[in-house]
């Protein structure tokens, strides 16, 4: 069932304006079609600022640093920002409430692939996007990849595909609606994440699994042999299973599929088991274990889709990764400095200092999410050098590290002196790589924050003499 078009006259609040532009798509969305807009956000002015100079001309009403009632009470309709949990208090008072993604879905009658997972699906969801484009130009991605797909919906042509990245919250707010049938639907993984959130992983589980609730028995779901929950999410899906990794279970005729490596490539085996192609170049851009998976999990979820398994490789070997995600940025006096400020859990952060085989001077720290840090037990060998950012998460890394015997430098108050120590001690030939394995909400508004504000940092430093 398609979505109304046209809300003139209608009164609608935004509920969460936010940074990172799914209120400002909402917004726009709703206000170029005739309604009454209300934006309400608890934050103030002086933090929205960018959102909100770029709403700057539009007929829209502000409340900001509180909510009120009313607004809500009196409104057609609310869109909430998924950070919104579905508990608030305000949105009982709402007599519909709905989401961009929910708006955008029912809207919509093109093929859906939709990644998930607590790493690696915003990388799975580029590289997909990359891969797509090389066979049909016209693919668009949106989601938690910061895009609100809201800003490409009048513009998507018939039968183009559309890449979904969606986070565990908006699964959650798409729960139920059937809005959400995906072509293709991915898991990349389960980790412990937003324990501070979720009352136990199973909790976080469910969430995840909405993104194959809708698939219909022909449609394919991915999922990864070498997780835990891997069994538990393939009894959750009605689609057909494709499994993916290192150890993946035998073929089943005509109903699965295999993607595994071999030797470094990613292997694809078709549902009968009668054809095979290598996915992935003999090099890619970006180092480490993580990123050949994402990828290889792009290209398994493109040949599902029905893309040439040829044309795969091709579009991987140009794929430079995600902005903020192992990004190598920027080199200074023979040093690469890279930012993986989305590593806000320790499996992500150990994952990426075992990325190289040169000196890596290891920039971790932050905010506690109330995880469990033996993923850096498990670390055998030390870091050049253990910069530490002050931190709820850090104090719990220590005894982690004291008991390892590691050394470490800092905790630092800040970002920016964490930085110099970095550059002091680095050696050409070295890696600098900023990995947190926490959250940023000490000292920053979000990762992304702490990720431009990381670079920003080491290009004010100058190149070495």
């Amino acid at each position: 069932m398609a979505i109304e078009t046209d809300f003139s006259g209608r009164k609608v609040t935004i509920m969460g304006l936010g940074l990172n532009g799914g209120g400002l798509a909402s917004t726009l969305y709703f206000a170029r079609r005739g309604a009454d807009v209300t934006v309400t956000d608890l934050r103030s002015e002086e933090v929205l600022r960018p959102s909100l100079e770029a709403l700057s001309g539009v007929n829209v009403r502000f409340v900001l640093g509180h909510h009120d009632e009313d607004d809500f009470r009196q409104a057609d309709l609310v869109v909430k920002n998924p950070a919104v949990r579905a508990g608030n208090p305000f949105l009982a008072l709402a007599r519909r409430v709905e989401t961009d993604l929910s708006i955008f879905l029912s809207a919509l009658d093109n093929p859906v692939l939709a990644v998930t997972g607590s790493k690696g699906k915003s990388t799975t969801a580029t590289a997909l996007h990359r891969i797509l484009l090389s066979a049909d130009p016209r693919a668009k991605l949106g989601g938690n990849i910061t895009v609100s797909p809201l800003t490409f919906l009048e513009e998507l042509e018939p039968g183009a595909p559309v890449v979904l990245e969606l986070s565990s919250w908006q699964l959650a707010d798409l729960k139920g609606r059937g809005v959400l049938r995906p072509q293709v639907a991915s898991v990349t993984n389960l980790l412990w994440d937003h324990m501070n959130a979720y009352p136990d992983q199973e909790a976080y589980a469910a969430d995840k699994a909405v993104v194959f609730e809708g698939q219909p028995p022909n449609a394919w779901t991915l999922l990864s042999a070498d997780d835990v929950w891997g069994p538990w999410f393939a009894k959750r899906t009605n689609a057909r299973k494709a499994w993916i990794g290192l150890n993946p279970p035998a073929l089943t005729p005509r109903s699965d599929a295999v993607f595994s490596v071999v030797d470094g490539r990613g292997r694809w085996a078709s549902p009968s088991g009668d054809r095979e192609a290598l996915l992935l170049p003999g090099q890619l851009l970006v180092p480490g274990v993580p990123f050949r998976h994402n990828c290889l999990a792009a290209g398994a979820l493109a040949v599902l889709s029905g893309v040439d398994p040829a044309l795969v490789p091709a579009a991987l070997a140009s794929f430079g990764g995600v902005e903020h995600r192992l990004e190598k940025f920027s080199t200074k006096g023979g040093v690469s400095w890279y930012n993986d400020t989305t590593a806000t859990i320790p499996e992500a952060a150990a994952a990426s200092v075992s990325s190289f085989d040169v000196p890596v001077h290891w920039i971790a720290g932050g905010t506690d999410k109330n995880l469990e840090f033996t993923a850096f037990e498990r670390l055998s060998t030390p870091p050049a050098s253990l910069i530490l950012l002050k931190g709820s998460a850090t104090e719990r890394m220590l005894p982690v590290f004291r008991t390892k015997g590691w050394s470490w430098q800092g905790p630092y108050d800040t970002l920016e002196a964490a930085v110099h120590c970095a550059a002091a001690r680095a050696r050409p030939g070295d890696v600098v790589l900023m990995s947190p394995g926490a959250a940023s909400f000490e000292l920053f508004k979000n990762e992304f924050y702490r990720g431009h504000a990381f670079k920003d940092l080491v290009q004010a430093l100058g190149e070495a003499p």
